[in-house]
């Protein structure tokens, strides 16, 4: 893979935005959004590439600039069990992305 095509790597940053976008919606809602926001970091990062310019709605091609689209939970202790299920999703999110 060319140093122009490489992926930007998944920081923690982006993994807490992803599963804070995710719990400040119902748990329905979560799978989709999640998709949503996958496929909005890539469509910027195809642009980014293509054009050398950020997405004007989806960013820099980073999922926290993406999950920042939408509105972010406040950030619960780490033990909160609806956020661990989003941490989760969230990094499975991210490594499936790979």
């Amino acid at each position: 893979m060319g140093a122009g095509l490489m992926r930007k790597p998944v920081l923690w940053e982006d993994i807490r935005s992803l599963a804070r976008a995710l719990l400040a919606h119902p748990e329905a809602r979560r799978a989709a959004l999640c998709r949503q926001i996958l496929q909005g970091a890539a469509r910027a990062r195809r642009q980014a590439r293509a054009t050398g310019c950020c997405h004007p709605r989806w960013g820099d091609g980073s999922l926290d600039r993406a999950a920042r689209c939408y509105p972010l939970a406040p950030e619960p202790f780490p033990g909160d069990r609806d956020y661990a299920h989003c941490l989760r999703v969230a990094l499975a999110a991210a490594r499936a992305r790979k």
